[in-house]
């Protein structure tokens, strides 16, 4: 089954919800950054929450998201836009830690408990959006619900999970966002905590064969979907791109690169896609800034 986000409301417009269905986005992270089960949780867990954030985007409109927590797995970005497009990495992919006390990954060792989320969203104008929280827990979506809380100043419930087999594969990954918005009643609202307090984890469910929207509606029983996208990994990077950061360098860096290596490699940081420049690729690329200063 392809992976996809839904949006929509639930209790006559009172309340705004999104869903994902995420296993085969977070296989794919898993498979290029080559992370181990408490990485990929961890990874997972934030890129699912990621791509629902920019779901709430429009347009070209775009946002990266770093977690920057003091675990062994260090920083998590994530980049997603309005599409339903994602892409991320994890600093030190290779942490797999003990399970916690109740047998699960032990997300909140790998992440730490001291940090911040940092969200940062181009919403095409002069200065991009900036907002920030600290990290509470480390296991992701607790830390998520504090940021919509404090810094949009929208509460709401975040909760992601992913199910990682022996193998280091993704059996299943998912998550929602409820948010609840002016007009609520104290009832309604005691009924929506209710709910949540009942549920078990997202993974439990999708692992048993509920749709995400099924799940969802555990708790809101009235959600109406209004939108549903496909998502997928995709990272922007490319041969041009990396040229541009090879210019950006400037000629003396890259007549040093050209006399001591002879060549360069360059890595993206989220596909792990390799780009190669001979030297005389290197030379080309001199002369070009060269014949621009004149």
């Amino acid at each position: 089954m392809n992976d996809y986000i839904l949006r929509g409301t639930a209790l006559d417009g009172k309340v705004r919800a999104l869903a994902a269905y995420s296993k085969n986005l977070v296989q794919e992270l898993r498979e290029r950054q080559d992370t181990w089960s408490t990485a990929t949780a961890a990874l997972g867990r934030s890129a699912t929450i990621g791509a629902m954030m920019g779901a709430m985007l429009k347009g070209e409109e775009r946002l990266t998201i770093q977690v920057r927590g003091d675990g062994p797995i260090g920083h998590i970005v994530i980049d997603a836009n309005a599409k339903g497009e994602v892409r991320g990495y994890v600093q030190n992919p290779h942490v797999q830690l003990p399970t916690n006390a109740i047998g699960k990954i032990d997300v909140r060792g790998g992440v730490g408990t001291e940090g911040s989320i940092i969200v940062i969203k181009d919403l095409g104008m002069k200065e991009p959006y900036r907002g920030n929280s600290p990290i509470v827990s480390g296991e992701i979506s607790d830390d998520f619900t504090y940021y919509f809380a404090t810094s949009e100043q929208t509460p709401s419930a975040v909760a992601a999970g992913v199910l990682v087999d022996k193998d280091h594969s993704v059996i299943t990954a998912g998550g929602f966002i409820i948010q609840l918005l002016p007009g609520l009643s104290d009832e309604e609202i005691s009924a929506i905590e209710g709910q949540l307090g009942q549920l078990h984890t997202i993974t439990k469910y999708l692992d048993e064969g509920l749709a995400i929207e099924e799940v969802l509606r555990m708790v809101l029983p009235s959600f109406v979907e209004m939108e549903r996208l496909p998502l997928v990994f995709k990272c922007s990077c490319s041969e041009e791109r990396v040229e541009r950061t090879l210019i950006s360098l400037g000629t003396d860096e890259l007549k040093q690169i050209i006399a001591e290596d002879g060549q360069a490699e360059m890595v993206c940081h989220f596909c792990n896609q390799k780009y190669h420049f001979n030297k005389s690729e290197l030379e080309s690329i001199v002369e070009k800034i060269e014949m621009q200063k004149k």
